[in-house]
């Protein structure tokens, strides 16, 4: 059995499901997932189960046996009186940077994952398989269900601005960054040089900052959703769009490669990161558009 830990927002959950499936599947062998540190984690929830995925949780027993060492009473007593953390098993394995990291195809045995596994050469082998998956069990807003109409009957782009705490939190603001406006106009350009008559659709976190900032001369619409599971109903409205602009972030990643239209276009950012030291070759699928 193979364990992976699921922790951040939808985007990564969805990344780390893909990984630990696509795993499985080239082991042959059954995977389940751990979900426990979203009992302290609050920034975001668990969301995953609003997918059709194999939704099996690992227990505290499976976790532990195949991410700490075992320890003695002794041993326990004495990390406690030195206030140090658990030592991790020889089967917990950690990414080791955010670039492709083939050592995974050549780990044996009983391995529990912790990682963001942001690459689609963990999983595109099974795509058909994930996209399956990683269909809704339901539409929960009535609003999804008209925006989806509107998406259906134009040459629809979507169009994501993450903000959030890209700016409000100094650290992630440091690591990420945020698009620039001019990332934006120059992916509209684009778009336009290549499609006839497009409708944008505007998905963000700061609906407010891109009606004052962001200036358009095509149709668009703003997708205003204000439920807890939005954020699934934006990534499902993203991927049923015929061509994605999408920002630094997961969230629009996954949009963009749920879209099953043949002739998309992606437009993704160049620069994905503000720390040039973190390589994104493995990140943008070759057939994206990098601006």
């Amino acid at each position: 059995m193979i364990i992976q830990n699921i922790i951040g927002g939808l985007g990564n959950q969805l990344f780390q499901y893909a990984f630990i499936y696509a795993q499985s599947r080239n082991r042959n062998t059954s995977f389940k997932l751990d979900i426990s540190n979203f009992e302290t984690y609050h920034l975001r929830k668990y969301a995953l189960d609003q997918y059709k995925i194999k939704n099996i949780i690992a227990s505290d027993d499976e976790v532990t046996l195949l991410k700490y060492k075992n320890e003695t009473k002794l041993d326990k007593l004495i990390r406690k009186i030195l206030k140090k953390p658990k030592s991790m098993a020889s089967s917990y394995y950690k990414e080791p940077g955010v670039q492709f990291d083939c050592n995974v195809f050549f780990i044996k045995g009983d391995i529990y994952f912790d990682g963001y596994w942001q690459s689609a050469r963990y999983f595109e082998n099974y795509r058909n398989e994930l996209l399956k998956q990683f269909t809704l069990k339901l539409l929960t807003l009535d609003a999804t269900k008209k925006y989806l109409e509107k998406i259906s009957s134009t040459e629809s782009v979507s169009l994501h601005i993450r903000r959030g705490d890209y700016v409000t939190n100094p650290r992630t603001n440091a690591i990420h960054g945020t698009c620039s406006i001019s990332y934006y106009q120059n992916a509209v350009s684009h778009i336009k040089k290549n499609i006839k008559q497009p409708y944008i659709f505007i998905f963000s976190d700061d609906l407010m900052w891109a009606k004052d900032n962001l200036s358009i001369n095509e149709q668009l619409t703003f997708i205003e959703l204000n439920n807890k599971f939005s954020d699934c109903d934006e990534i499902f409205l993203m991927s049923h769009c015929k061509h994605n602009i999408i920002a630094n972030s997961s969230f629009s990643w996954w949009g963009a490669w749920l879209n099953t239209n043949p002739n998309k276009i992606v437009i993704a950012p160049q620069h994905w990161f503000n720390d040039s030291s973190l390589k994104t070759d493995d990140l943008i699928p070759a057939s994206w558009v990098q601006l």
